[in-house]
C-alpha cells in the first residue's frame, strides 16, 4: 500500500519578493500554489505557481520537480493546464501584457508552439467539451467577477464578448467573507479609499509616483471584499461544475466553491454542497484555487492552495485530497483529516491510515530562541515553530509521547524563520516583482527513536540527502515500537538554524477510544453557527462536520480545544446538519448529529 501525507512533498522553492504592497522591503519565503493538476500520456503533472517547471508522478505519491524548457512565463502566476488532442496547452497570468498561450506534445522536453494571445487575463483556466468546442474562464480580483467565453478551437481567440459567470456575495454566501474564520463583511467605499489615502501618505512619496497598475491592488488591501478567483471547470453526467476559490490566501478559510449549469456557459446555480473544499482547521489550513481531476482507474482528486502566510501572504504549499460525485451529482472532495497520513487507495471517504500520535506532547531541545520553545513543534500549527540557537549540526530535539506506541509515519515539517541573505539573482519586475532562487539547496536530517530515552535507533537516516524536503514523509507501514524520537543532524538551506513546526507523529494506540463528544451547535444569523464542545479528558481532538444532510457531511473544521468554536461558512436560507467526531490516539468516535 502507498501513503501520503498533505502538503504534497516536494521541494517548494525559495521567493526573494519586492511586493509593493509592503513598501518594497525584500520578503523571503517558499511558495507552491494554484495547482492545475492533469493525466497526460500515463503520468500525472502539477503545474503551480512560482516553481520555475512542473511536478511529474508515476502514483500520485512520489513527486518529482522537473524544469521545464526557457521561454515559458514562469514568473507569471496560476499556470494552466489542459490536455486536448495529443496537445497540452499551458498560459499564465498577466495584467501588464497581452497573455500567450504554448502548446506541445512532450511536456518535459518541448518543444512548445507559442499561439499568440489578444487580452490580458488573471487565473486562466480552459475547457474542452466533449463536441470538440473550447471555453475559457478568468479572473482575480475582489471587484470584478470570474468572466467566460468560448474560444476558436483553433487560434485560441475569442469567439464572442466575455459574459460573467461568477460574482462574489458575502452577505449571502458566508465562506465568501474574508478574515480568518470568515470573520469580516465589506467595508464602505468610503472606508476604503480613507485607508487609502493614509497608506499612501505614510509612504511619503506623491500618489503619482505609485504605478497605475498597482494602485488597484493597494485598495484590495482595504476594500474588505473577498477576492473571487481561480476557475476550473469539470463535466460529469452531462452537467457543468464552474469551481472558484475564495475569500483570499492568506486566511484559514481559502476554499474552493462550485456552480452547476446545463452550458459551459451558464446560467449557473450555487451547488447544494458549498463549500466544495474547505479545510480550516488542522496543522496546515487552507484549501482554496484548485484543480479537479480523474486518474487512471477513474478515481477523482482534487489538488488546491494550502496556507502558512508568516513571512509573506504568499508563503504557501499544494495539499491533495480525494474527491468525488454522489449518487444526487453533488461534488465532494474529502478533507475530514486532510494533514493525517491517508491510504492512496480507498472509497473516497476513507478515514486516516494512523491516528495523530504527537499533538500536546512533551518536547525537549538541545537549545532554543525565546518565542520558539520545543513544544511549539507539537501543537500543530504550522505557523509557529521550534528553532534552535545555533546552526550547528549538534543541535537536536525530541519529542516523548508519553509511553510506548506503534509508531507508522513521521512527518518532519521545517519551518523558514525570518531569513536575512541577499538576493542571489535579478529581481524580476512586474505587479508581483521577484526573484525565483534556482539554486538546488538541501535539507539534512537524522530521526532515532527510543523506548527508554537512553538507548537509541535509527529510524531514518537523511544526514547526507541530495533532496530538499521542508515537509517530508517517513513511512513504516509495519511500524516499530517507540516512546522518543530525537531529530538530530540538522542543516537547512541559507545555513539558517534549525526551525521545526511539526514532528508530527502518527500510529496507533492500545487504549479505548474516545467518548461520545457532548456538544450544542447554535444558528447565529444567516451565515454563522457557534458549536460549543464539552471537554472530555480521553480525547486529544474534535472534529466538527457539517453538511445538507446527515448522510453527505461533507465539511469539516478540526480543532485541539474543546469550548466555543464559531464556523462562518453557512449559505444563506440552507438547513445544515451538524455533527462533531471525538478522536485520541486510538481512534474516532463519532457523535449525535443535529439540525439548525
Amino acid at each position: 500500500m502507498k501513503y501520503f501525507c498533505n502538503p504534497v512533498n516536494v521541494n517548494y522553492r525559495y521567493q526573494f519578493n519586492q511586493d509593493p504592497r509592503k513598501g518594497g522591503a525584500l520578503q523571503i519565503c517558499r511558495e507552491a500554489a494554484d495547482p492545475s493538476m492533469i493525466l497526460f500520456k500515463g503520468r500525472y503533472y502539477i503545474f503551480a505557481s512560482m516553481t520555475l517547471g512542473v511536478w511529474v508522478s508515476d502514483d500520485l505519491v512520489n513527486w518529482e520537480n522537473r524544469r521545464l524548457p526557457e521561454g515559458l512565463p514562469f514568473y507569471d502566476y496560476a499556470p494552466d493546464v489542459r490536455v486536448i488532442g495529443d496537445y497540452v496547452y499551458f498560459c499564465a497570468s498577466a495584467r501588464e501584457h497581452n497573455c500567450d498561450r504554448w502548446r506541445t506534445k512532450d511536456i518535459l522536453n518541448g518543444p512548445y508552439e507559442k499561439l499568440e494571445g489578444s487580452f490580458p487575463f488573471w487565473d486562466p483556466n480552459l475547457f474542452l467539451d466533449d463536441d470538440g468546442r473550447v471555453y475559457f474562464y478568468w479572473g482575480c480580483s475582489n471587484e470584478t467577477p470570474i468572466w467566460g467565453v468560448e474560444l476558436d478551437s483553433e487560434t485560441m481567440l475569442p469567439k464572442g464578448e466575455k459574459i460573467a459567470v461568477v460574482e462574489g456575495h458575502p452577505y449571502e454566501i458566508g465562506y465568501e467573507r474574508i478574515g480568518e474564520d470568515n470573520s469580516t463583511l465589506p467595508a464602505s467605499a468610503d472606508v476604503i479609499e480613507a485607508k487609502y489615502q493614509a497608506f499612501v501618505k505614510a509612504q511619503g512619496v506623491p500618489e503619482e509616483y505609485i504605478p497605475a497598475d498597482v494602485r488597484p491592488l493597494i485598495r484590495g488591501m482595504f476594500s474588505d471584499k473577498p477576492y473571487i478567483e481561480g476557475a476550473w471547470m469539470d463535466k460529469h453526467e452531462g452537467k457543468y461544475y464552474l469551481q472558484y476559490a475564495a475569500p483570499g490566501t492568506q486566511y484559514n478559510t481559502y476554499s474552493d466553491g462550485v456552480y452547476v449549469g446545463e452550458s459551459p456557459l451558464g446560467p449557473f446555480r450555487l451547488a447544494e454542497n458549498n463549500p466544495y473544499s474547505y479545510k480550516p482547521g488542522g496543522f496546515l489550513p487552507g484549501a482554496g484555487h484548485g484543480s479537479t481531476m480523474r486518474d487512471r482507474e477513474g478515481n477523482w482528486w482534487h489538488t488546491a492552495t494550502m496556507r502558512i502566510s508568516k513571512n509573506h501572504d504568499f508563503e504557501r504549499r499544494v495539499g491533495l485530497w480525494p474527491a468525488g460525485f454522489d449518487e444526487d451529482g453533488e461534488l465532494f472532495c474529502n478533507q475530514r483529516y486532510g494533514d493525517w497520513p491517508m491510504a492512496l487507495e480507498g472509497e473516497p471517504w476513507r478515514g486516516p491510515a494512523w491516528m495523530l500520535l504527537s499533538v500536546g506532547k512533551a518536547a525537549s531541545a538541545s537549545s532554543c530562541v525565546p518565542g520558539h520553545e520545543p513544544d511549539k513543534a507539537t501543537e500543530e500549527n504550522v505557523q509557529t515553530w521550534w528553532r534552535a540557537a545555533s546552526n550547528s549540526r549538534d543541535e537536536w530535539l525530541c519529542v516523548d509521547l508519553g509511553k510506548r506506541f506503534d509508531v507508522h509515519a513521521v512527518q518532519v515539517n521545517f519551518a523558514d524563520d525570518i531569513i536575512d541573505v541577499p538576493c542571489p539573482g535579478e529581481i524580476h519586475p512586474g505587479s508581483q516583482a521577484r526573484y525565483i532562487d534556482e539554486d538546488e539547496h538541501v535539507t539534512r536530517w537524522k530521526l532515532e527513536g527510543s523506548l527508554d530515552g537512553e538507548n537509541w535507533f535509527v529510524v531514518e537516516d537523511k544526514s547526507e540527502a541530495g533532496t530538499n524536503l521542508s515537509h517530508d514523509l517517513i513511512v513504516r507501514e509495519e511500524g516499530f515500537a517507540v516512546r522518543y524520537l530525537r531529530l538530530s543532524g540538522m542543516a537547512v538551506p541559507f545555513e539558517q538554524a534549525p526551525c521545526i513546526s511539526g514532528l508530527r507523529v502518527f500510529g496507533l494506540g492500545d487504549g479505548e477510544k474516545p467518548a461520545g463528544p457532548v456538544f450544542t451547535a447554535t444558528r447565529m444569523g444567516d451565515l454563522d453557527m457557534v458549536v460549543q464542545i464539552k471537554e472530555q479528558p480521553d480525547a486529544l481532538g474534535y472534529n466538527i462536520l457539517f453538511g445538507s444532510s446527515p448522510e453527505k457531511l461533507y465539511h469539516s473544521y478540526m480543532v485541539f480545544e474543546a469550548g466555543s468554536r464559531r464556523v462562518g461558512a453557512l449559505v444563506r436560507g440552507r438547513e445544515v446538519y451538524v455533527r462533531v467526531d471525538a478522536f485520541n490516539e486510538n481512534g474516532i468516535t463519532a457523535g449525535k448529529c443535529v439540525i439548525l
